[in-house]
């Protein structure tokens, strides 16, 4: 049985709903063993990143670990900043402390922004201490095209990505940080006998797929960052702006398949992509393409018309590339409060002793060769 959304999705695909012509979705698909490009369309035009924000994050924390400065039982307490964040969020009262294991995992799957600004808090003192790091680490990878000011992904002007830097950026945390892959294809969480849905909707539902992340807002559209192995091939899509969740998964899983369905090629590596746009390089805000009150109520309305026309006989909807339902029980990892054991960072306790500025972060490896704007539907922001 086809989802009640894809029907939504089918709609707005078929018919002109938007206040302004809809823009180009950047793309890009690569083979993650080689860092060839198979396929890319507009790959360094700067974008909202949403919650792909949270895989910088992510890559940062990494980067902490692998440096000594935490671990993974390391406290993440959560802040009274980081609680009055819009959703997604767990809702964690101020004063919550949990493990940065079940904090990583929380931001994967949920994607909870009190969570992820709280984990940017408790490693670098504050969110912009930690931002400094994500914007360090962006330039030692050859991320050209990126600037971080906080770390969940929530709205801002100043935080901007393109495909081609977190295709960078997704390719490094697979190659650099291959133990942890883990994180990226957890299913759902269960916390307190509540189930946690991953808001990856591959996962479990096209063949082979392992990860990565999901995002939403309303400037941003829906982003997606996906991995999929088949027969010992690892492809990682990158899609960003779609309309629906479903025309993101659909976009996705359409690259992935040509992926697969194409032998190992010899394209440039994600560093060896050229530059064709001339001029200013804008962020594309989607915000009256997709949250407008006119888009929204003409969305409604042929909504209806559409379900009527269905029970009638009159409309059949497409398939779905991967299948739209899942066929076993989600797979569901624990999580809990409590439980921190590790150190503490250094630069968190320096803060809570004293008002002092955190040293700003210094990456030790040479580059490889390569305000919160009215979102869309609240479960849904910043996905």
């Amino acid at each position: 049985m086809i989802r009640r959304s894809l029907i939504l999705s089918a709609l707005i695909a078929a018919t002109a709903l938007h206040a302004a012509p809809a823009a180009a979705n950047p793309s890009i698909v690569f083979d993650v063993a080689t860092s060839r490009v198979i396929e890319s369309d507009d790959p360094f035009q700067r974008w909202y990143p949403a919650s792909l924000s949270k895989l910088m994050t992510t890559y940062v924390v990494f980067r902490a670990i692998q440096a000594g400065e935490v671990t993974f039982s390391s406290p993440v307490r959560i802040s009274k900043a980081a609680s009055q964040l819009p959703p997604s969020k767990m809702g964690y009262p101020p004063g919550s402390v949990l493990t940065l294991d079940n904090a990583l995992k929380i931001i994967m799957v949920k994607s909870a922004n009190d969570v992820a600004r709280s984990i940017g808090e408790s490693i670098a003192g504050s969110q912009a201490a930690f931002a400094a790091r994500m914007n360090a680490e962006s330039t030692r990878l050859g991320m050209s095209d990126s600037h971080w000011v906080n770390q969940h992904g929530l709205h801002d002007e100043g935080q901007y990505t393109s495909v081609r830097d977190l295709a960078i950026l997704s390719d490094a945390l697979r190659r650099e940080f291959p133990q942890y892959a883990d994180y990226f294809s957890i299913e759902g969480l269960l916390a307190d006998g509540k189930e946690m849905p991953s808001h990856n909707n591959l996962l479990a539902r096209y063949d082979g797929a392992d990860g990565m992340k999901t995002g939403y807002t309303c400037p941003a559209g829906f982003n997606l960052a996906a991995s999929a192995t088949r027969n010992g091939r690892t492809l990682m899509a990158i899609v960003v702006g779609g309309e629906t969740v479903e025309a993101r998964d659909e976009k996705a899983a359409e690259l992935l398949s040509r992926g697969f369905a194409s032998a190992p090629g010899a394209g440039p590596t994600i560093a060896e992509l050229k530059r064709t746009e001339t001029g200013a390089n804008v962020p594309v805000n989607m915000f009256e393409q997709l949250c407008s009150k006119e888009v929204r109520a003409a969305r409604a309305k042929k909504y209806k018309e559409l379900v009527a026309a269905v029970k009638a006989g009159k409309a059949v909807m497409p398939q779905p590339i991967y299948s739209a339902d899942l066929s076993r029980p989600r797979r569901l990892v624990p999580i809990q409060l409590g439980g921190a054991q590790g150190p503490a960072a250094k630069a968190m306790a320096s803060a809570e002793a004293a008002d002092v500025p955190i040293p700003t972060w210094r990456p030790d490896m040479p580059v490889p060769g390569l305000r919160t704007a009215q979102q869309g539907d609240a479960d849904m922001a910043s996905q």
